[in-house]
């Protein structure tokens, strides 16, 4: 049985060369070869995480003697199904809305390549599998976002992507002969076994190899997955045809968080890394989700948004929860995927009508107008500031009371307090003139979503990580000395608390801003509106670097 994840790349080139080859024969209806493909493709890898469930042990089939071969375990289990699904809805949103397009035939080969490329890189048993893999994804990205060849915009930023992508295979290319020199093979489970018997190994310079390799590996990761000073191909890329947009979340832009959990056995072993990874995921998470409030084009706020959430992806790998990362990339793939294959038709009803009743919702978001009636501040601050955490750490201890003894588990779930806390707060802000009901069905419906998010989480740990010792392993790889720790969460926690309340009793006595609020507002407004000016500074840089090539022509007469 866990032989179905060698025919599910196989299949999938099979159905590419075919629908190329008898293009001309059967016109646009040689599609279907390719829909036929893809529902085979998602059947087997259904059969293949049914397996994995069932308990079927991890395998490498080795298909070279040095290089060349795909593991079976449930990591690539569960992504084939979930990539399967993505690039099945599609294929089936494509047959329509591609019809007018040129190359219709040749946009599904590059579906159905792309799809192998992605099932291959889940499941690589080897390094060089990987890279090659990892390598062409990004190739086929730039066609597929190019293939309107008549749109200026769409080529340039496709070639942004692709020239960010080449920047990011370097560092993974660079970790794979660091491994390769250092442990004499290419296999990944052999590597990892090596790693685990000799964690402290040293390279060039006497520089540890877990801590540069899985430096070198978080970087790749950083460039596919959009972090920040990495990240501008990505809100851009969605100049690209809109089903190339929903596929990108079926392993691609979120394919930082598999890379990163596929070397998990390398990280276990590393001190700093992943104390980086997660300033560099949460400044990503923060700026990403700024930029995205700024926008007025609706698949440009999804790219920022997008960007944001992979922010968070990392972070969760930085502080630990390896396993969490896959869950919010599955779950944020299939939510974002959908919102994108449905942002036209959103857009096309707008038009026509809003459809958004006229009540104190609608009056607030729409109409910027609250209700004169104030619920009193300070009880409301107090259920904003209580109610989450308490719900979070009731829900938490029911299903692991052990969870609150990993670093990583208190900073998720302070995260989860701010976002409930906002949550409320917002209800208040709207100043309705019955808040508690409203207030009791956000508080009902935060629960089963918490405790919903708690179940899956937890179940999805044993399944990618069925060693309880490993992820400890993990947790204590991403924990900092618990006086600092502590401190730390003292401070932060006695900030947000003061913060809250002095926000909500200046909203509550609140007077005509000032000018000097109102300008300082206004300028923060400028510098997110021209994202920080990044993208001003990279075509500065651009310039400056075709300006010095072309006197360097010059000076050396070589044009």
């Amino acid at each position: 049985m866990n032989q179905l994840v060698l025919w599910l790349p196989a299949i999938s080139l099979i159905s590419a060369l075919l629908t190329h080859l008898l293009g001309d024969v059967l016109g646009r209806s040689v599609v279907k070869i390719s829909i036929v493909g893809a529902a085979a493709v998602l059947a087997l890898s259904a059969c293949l995480l049914g397996f994995s469930l069932l308990g079927g042990d991890p395998h490498l089939h080795m298909i070279g003697a040095s290089w060349g071969g795909l593991l079976f375990d449930p990591l690539s289990a569960l992504m084939a199904l979930m990539i399967a699904g993505v690039s099945f809805l599609v294929r089936v949103y494509s047959i329509r809305y591609m019809a007018e397009e040129p190359g219709y035939v040749r946009f599904f080969v590059l579906l159905d390549v792309m799809t192998a490329c992605l099932l291959i890189m889940i499941a690589a048993g080897d390094l060089v599998t990987l890279i090659i893999s990892w390598h062409l994804i990004g190739l086929l990205l730039y066609f597929l976002l190019g293939h309107d060849t008549r749109s200026h915009p769409a080529y340039r930023y496709g070639f942004w992507s692709l020239m960010i992508c080449r920047l990011g295979d370097l560092p993974l290319v660079m970790a794979a002969l660091l491994l390769f020199h250092n442990y004499d093979s290419w296999w990944l489970p052999e590597i990892f076994e090596k790693i685990a018997a000799a964690p402290d190994a040293l390279t060039f310079l006497d520089l540890p190899v877990v801590e540069v390799a899985g430096g070198l590996v978080a970087l790749s990761a950083f460039a596919r997955s959009a972090q920040f000073l990495l990240h501008t191909w990505l809100p851009y890329a969605m100049e690209g045809p809109t089903p190339v947009s929903a596929l990108m979340h079926a392993g691609i832009v979120n394919a930082g968080g598999i890379l990163i959990n596929r070397f998990a056995p390398v990280y276990v072993h590393t001190d700093g890394v992943l104390h980086w990874v997660f300033v560099v995921g949460l400044f990503t998470a923060i700026i990403g989700s700024v930029l995205m409030l700024s926008q007025n084009d609706v698949k440009k706020s999804l790219g920022y948004s997008t960007m944001g959430q992979m922010g968070f992806m990392v972070m969760e790998c930085g502080v630990g929860a390896f396993s969490l990362a896959i869950f919010h990339l599955i779950a944020h793939g299939l939510f974002k995927g959908t919102m994108f294959l449905s942002a036209g038709g959103v857009i096309g009803e707008a038009r026509h009508d809003d459809g958004v009743p006229k009540e104190d919702l609608y009056t607030f978001i729409v109409e910027r107008r609250s209700p004169a009636y104030k619920q009193p501040w300070l009880i409301m601050a107090v259920t904003t500031l209580a109610v989450p955490i308490f719900v979070l750490f009731l829900s938490h201890w029911v299903i692991a009371p052990d969870l609150f003894q990993k670093q990583g588990a208190v900073v998720l779930l302070f995260f989860g307090w701010v976002t409930g806390a906002q949550l409320l707060f917002s209800t208040y802000h709207m100043g309705v003139q019955n808040p508690w009901r409203l207030v009791g069905l956000i508080i009902v419906s935060f629960v089963i979503v918490v405790i919903g998010y708690t179940l899956i989480s937890h179940t999805l740990d044993r399944f990618l990580y069925p060693n309880p010792e490993f992820v400890v392993q993990l947790y204590r790889a991403a924990s900092i000395d618990i006086l600092s720790f502590s401190v730390l969460v003292s401070i932060t926690a006695l900030v947000i608390v003061v913060g809250w309340l002095r926000v909500y009793y200046q909203h509550r006595h609140r007077r005509d801003e000032n000018r000097s609020s109102g300008s300082l507002w206004l300028n923060f407004y400028a510098l997110i509106s021209r994202e920080f000016y990044i993208n001003d500074f990279y075509a500065g840089l651009y310039r400056s670097l075709l300006s010095l090539s072309s006197r360097l022509n010059i000076l050396l007469r070589w044009g």
